[in-house]
């Protein structure tokens, strides 16, 4: 996160246990200083002056040693004694003795002392049992640690004794865990901004001998006083245009407790600010923190250099021949002259990338013309590219009880018309569809996510509704909605022309060949907040096709409507409950006059589940689906999250229910229902679904069970 230092302004607890020595030693001091104050005047010291500076002199004044002797022996004991020379003996000023470093502590001895070595407690603590083997004690008055209910949580995920514990663990192993988790507790205090808080440990029992043969560990925890931001320095932001903007993006003011966390929190939404506002050089340093223990303040400089506001300018394509600058233009998502930010280009690099032509994508900005005080710079963006293999053949091949064996084979190159032409050819045999066609697709053709197909084919497909042999022309052009980039308003444009020899499946009509040539239009609005696995919202869809059909001389003209709508309605963190409903309607044409291939069906995964592809429908004497007009669908379902997985798992289920009628207007009375239970796993980049549904109002010729596997939701 960057350096904490401190000034001197609290001085640690002294370690008792190494300081005996010490002591020991300083207490002898008394006991020397008085047998230096007993000690015996050296003899030079009672020689006289006189009898130094003049020897003879004082030996002519000496008496007589007889009469000397007389005198002494005639001493009166209550005489007072003459005066003695004067004694003096200094002090000294200073006693040092030298100090012994104390011995390291044998690893042993150190954790059994410390297995029964008394500390102090935390009075009447709040207590915060983690497991029988571990305590935490704080103080009982909740204001002094306020923080107390996030610092266990995120001690009890860090811990040593609690990710490691085992039931054969022994007083060595818990003891040197302990003294990790110590340490772990003081940074922890120290991350919540507590720098003069105190951890006391304590490990006691793991005595074979004794009822209580498992260690346990106590921690008494003192806070102290939360250090508060005094001052903060911001490098040159405070010069920048934007300067009261991007100060308030870094909310941290003094005042503010320290919290290591937030720091990191709004360094990063500094450099978000700074990268949205037009700052494309804006560099950011470690930050420093520096803690006073006097003022109980820690001042906070983050070194900011905001290089200057930017204005986008050109895009320029290092490969224009590949990917010409003018097309990274058309899929970029801002202009020349817009503020520059850094998600913009973030997102045009991961629009390059969705092209499937590259394999890497790097966005340099450059700036050719600077900033001046009263207007951005600008900045154009160098675009460098490396190839990604453009060219795949693909295969696949299947069995279903329903579809039979099925063989496909297809060859692609995504950049044949450039840029981004793909030409695909395909292939299909199976027991009931064969197919040949031919693709050509333009992806961001004149805009972001705006693609152009145009799609021929040939193909002999059988289903329970109809058997077709169809030749057919299309084309579209659309706006998409893409994992990338989901788009609230979608539209579609297209046409078809195509003839089909068809009839239905086991019946003994004669075939019957349509021409047709329709123009489908559609629109959709999503409000919803995810593409595969949505959680609130709504979607609407509706799409209108008017069509003339030929067949024979009878020449029919109708109108093919369809909307769609589904809801999504968050309830509490873990269930959604999401609904759809459907309605289609052909009108302008009796049903008979209408291919079969071209009426409307309900059935399957993405309709009423519970019953096969097209199984709702009128049927005919054979009890072959023969489809209708008309048609409604509802579904309702719960998403339910488990704890499973990590949370990956949910659990869904739901009642689909839908009718198809041969009447222009739907109807309810010929309702069929299915219900069923489905589990989704989340995989990150969408909800994998298997629904198992069976039909409530099961008809003959319908499967009892019907299981379904897709990517995403199934609405």
């Amino acid at each position: 996160m960057g350096r904490i230092n401190t000034r001197s302004g609290i001085c640690p607890a002294p370690d008792f246990r190494v300081g005996w020595a010490s002591l020991a030693a300083l207490s002898l001091l008394p006991v020397t200083a008085q047998a230096q104050g007993t000690a015996q005047p050296r003899l030079e010291d009672l020689i006289p002056d006189s009898a130094v500076a003049n020897p003879e002199a004082w030996a002519s004044q000496t008496a007589n040693p007889t009469a000397v002797a007389q005198e002494s022996s005639a001493l009166d004991a209550e005489a007072p004694l003459a005066e003695m020379p004067e004694i003096t003996l200094p002090w000294p000023d200073e006693i040092q003795l030298a100090v012994p470093e104390p011995l390291s502590p044998e690893p042993e001895a150190q954790m059994a002392a410390e297995a029964f070595e008394p500390f102090s407690r935390v009075r009447r603590g709040l207590e915060e049992r983690l497991s029988s083997e571990l305590l935490l004690v704080f103080p009982r008055d909740e204001a002094e640690f306020p923080m107390r209910k996030k610092f266990v949580n995120r001690f009890e995920s860090l811990s040593n004794i609690e990710t490691l514990a085992d039931d054969d663990d022994n007083l060595a192993q818990i003891a040197a865990r302990a003294r990790e988790d110590e340490t772990l507790l003081n940074d922890l205090l120290r991350v919540y901004g507590y720098y003069d808080g105190q951890v006391m440990r304590s490990v006691t029992g793991g005595d074979e001998d004794k009822t209580d043969k498992k260690p346990h560990v106590r921690f008494d925890i003192i806070p102290g006083e939360q250090f508060k931001f005094g001052v903060i320095t911001l490098g040159d932001l405070l010069e920048a245009p934007d300067a009261e903007q991007l100060r308030k993006a870094f909310e941290i003011w003094p005042g503010d407790p320290v919290l290591a966390d937030k720091i990191v929190e709004e360094n990063f939404d500094l450099d978000t600010a700074l990268g949205e506002t037009g700052y494309p050089f804006a560099k950011i340093g470690e930050p420093d923190l520096l803690i006073d223990h006097d003022r109980e303040q820690g001042d906070l400089t983050l070194p900011v250099t905001h290089g200057g506001k930017y204005r986008f300018g050109a895009i320029v394509s290092k490969a224009p021949k590949f990917l010409s600058s003018r097309h990274l233009q058309k899929i970029a998502r801002f202009d020349p002259g817009d503020t520059y930010k850094r998600s913009d280009e973030m997102d045009l690099r991961r629009a390059i990338v969705a092209t499937g032509l590259v394999s890497s994508v790097t966005i340099t900005p450059r700036a050719t013309r600077p900033p001046t005080a009263t207007e951005p710079g600008t900045v154009d963006m160098d675009i460098e590219l490396t190839k990604a293999p453009l060219r795949t053949i693909s295969g696949a091949l299947g069995y279903g009880t329903g579809e039979g064996f099925r063989a496909e084979a297809s060859w692609e190159h995504r950049n044949f018309f450039p840029p981004e032409g793909a030409l695909r050819v395909r292939g299909v045999i199976g027991t009931r569809e064969q197919l040949a066609g031919v693709t050509v697709r333009r992806n961001n053709f004149n805009g972001r996510d705006r693609i152009l197909t145009l799609d021929a084919y040939v193909n002999n497909l059988k289903r329970d509704a109809y058997d077709a042999r169809t030749a057919a022309v299309t084309g579209t052009y659309e706006q998409v909605s893409t994992l990338l980039f989901q788009k609230p308003f979608t539209w579609s444009v297209g046409f078809e022309i195509l003839g089909t020899n068809e009839k239905s499946p086991n019946s003994s009509d004669q075939r019957l060949t349509y021409f047709i040539g329709a123009l489908p239009l559609g629109v959709g609005i999503d409000t919803s907040d995810n593409l595969l696995d949505p959680r609130k919202g709504f979607r609407v869809n509706a799409r209108v096709s008017p069509e003339i059909s030929v067949q024979g001389g009878n020449k029919s003209r109708y109108l093919r409507a369809q909307i769609d709508a589904s809801g999504y309605f968050p309830v509490g963190e873990k269930v959604v409950i999401a609904g759809r409903t459907r309605v289609g309607t052909i009108m302008g044409a009796p049903v008979d006059d209408i291919a079969l291939s071209r009426r409307l069906y309900a059935g399957g995964g993405g309709s009423v589940r519970g019953y096969s592809y097209q199984g709702v429908s009128p049927r005919n004497a054979e009890n072959d689906p023969i489809g209708g007009r008309s048609l409604v669908e509802f579904s309702l379902e719960a998403r339910v999250k488990t704890g499973f997985f990590d949370g990956a798992l949910s659990v869904v289920p739901f009642i689909d229910a839908g009718a198809v009628s041969r009447a222009s207007m739907p109807g309810f009375h010929d309702l069929q229902f299915g219900a069923g239970i489905g589990v989704r796993y989340n995989t990150g980049f969408g909800p994998i679904r298997v629904d198992v549904a069976t039909p409530i109002n099961r008809r003959p010729g319908d499967p009892p069970v019907a299981v379904y596997v897709g990517l995403g939701q199934a609405f």
